[in-house]
């Protein structure tokens, strides 16, 4: 099976084969033919199952025929790396047409923005609010979109986008072709879906919940110890790309200064960088200019970095969305990958909701040659998630971890330099 079989504009094909896409992944067999009918699609699909291409190729058929250098499409992104891979992919795959894209998002000169719209393009790629500003300035007219794309629409939710996209919604015509994807399905986002989407088709590829490419390991270790292991892990492990999720940007920032005084080829990823020292971060770790890509969640949006090996949690993320989008970064279409993830005593409710949704008990790991002083890895998370109790989530429960939290953050700072 190749893509010769959803009969694409020539030209279209041979953009494909300048991108090197042979076999298309499930969600691009699935939702191209839908899409090329004109038909909305409700996707529900991880991050690195080729959704991009599942979009934007229907996209491109569509604007071969008809008039160019005017709006016709419009693709919703929540981060700018996000919005920024996606014109990649555009730019690779409507190399042979004439068609055209612009990005739109916060923390670059507006002008450059506005300039571009007005030398004309077909597929405007946008974050919310950048996009409401141009268009209420009367920069862009989204009166003729005929295809509107919402990418990863529970992270907009997550990051309180919501209101601005129904705002947009409300910019383009009723009468459209909309594709809306995401990873998970909450209320809200099931509930916009329901209003913006005409009798649509669902395509879910494989659970909502982390890929099965990945494969899962916890090493159990205190707080204190965390930096030190990090170290010992990554001396004694065969790895390729590492990308390393930390939970705040003051952390992420610290440990890939740490890295570096170890000579690892590494960079940092948070949200306080600017957007041109935030793309040349992802660059170099694409390149492979770094090995090592230390980011927080909100930041490493929008990476689409094929061969990386592992992903390691410093920190237990918040949630198991959170999970699933970190290691989701590995084991992408058909390769595999690891997610090691830290974890401290006070983890122990995350650790269960974790082996609930992959239904199976995660092993757990001991550096032998690591000096845990007097921890004992072996006697924690032992129950795993099918006969472990929940844990109390009482404020007094819950006013603990705060502590602990604050707690960690003041002994990092303390030790930063160590």
């Amino acid at each position: 099976m190749d893509f010769e079989q959803f009969s694409l504009d020539p030209r279209i094909s041979a953009g494909i084969r300048v991108a090197r896409y042979t076999t298309p992944t499930p969600i691009q067999e699935q939702a191209i033919p839908i899409a090329l009918e004109g038909r909305d699609i409700l996707g529900i699909a991880q991050t690195g199952t080729g959704k991009t291409a599942a979009f934007v190729l229907p996209i491109l058929q569509r604007l071969t025929k008809g008039k160019l250098r005017k709006v016709r499409a419009l693709i919703v992104s929540p981060t700018r790396e996000l919005a920024e891979q996606t014109h990649q992919v555009i730019r690779v795959l409507a190399k042979k047409t004439k068609i055209r894209s612009v990005t739109i998002y916060g923390g670059v000169n507006k002008n450059r923005q506005i300039d571009a719209i007005r030398r004309g393009t077909e597929i405007i790629v946008a974050c919310p609010g950048r996009l409401l500003d141009i268009v209420s300035d009367g920069h862009l007219d989204l009166s003729q979109v005929e295809v509107l794309v919402l990418d990863e629409a529970d992270r907009m939710f997550d990051m309180g986008f919501l209101p601005d996209v129904k705002r947009i919604i409300k910019l383009i015509p009723a009468k459209r072709q909309a594709l809306f994807f995401s990873a998970t399905m909450p209320k809200d986002i099931r509930q916009l879906a329901d209003k913006i989407l005409v009798d649509p088709a669902t395509v879910q590829i494989g659970m909502i919940a982390p890929a099965k490419t990945v494969s899962h390991a916890l090493y159990p270790v205190p707080f204190k110890q965390k930096k030190s292991l990090l170290f010992h892990l990554l001396k004694s492990t065969a790895t390729g790309r590492v990308l390393i999720f930390t939970r705040t940007k003051r952390r992420a920032r610290y440990l890939a200064s740490d890295l570096a005084k170890r000579s690892y080829r590494v960079s940092a990823l948070q949200g306080n960088m600017s957007q041109n020292a935030r793309q040349r971060a992802i660059d170099g770790f694409k390149n492979s200019k770094y090995d090592i890509l230390v980011a927080t969640d909100v930041a490493s949006r929008g990476i689409d970095v094929s061969d990386i090996s592992h992903v390691i949690n410093f920190d237990m993320p918040d949630t198991i969305d959170a999970y699933t989008h970190r290691i989701g970064r590995t084991g992408r279409v058909d390769q595999s990958g690891e997610a090691f993830t830290f974890a401290s005593p006070e983890d122990s409710q995350m650790v269960r909701e974790i082996e609930k949704t992959l239904k199976t008990k995660i092993e757990r790991r001991r550096l032998p040659e690591f000096d845990y002083a007097g921890f004992k890895p072996e006697s924690q998370f032992q129950g795993g998630h099918s006969n472990q109790p929940r844990a109390n989530s009482s404020p007094k429960k819950n006013g603990s971890r705060n502590h602990q939290s604050q707690r960690n953050k003041r002994y990092y700072k303390k030790t930063k330099h160590n």
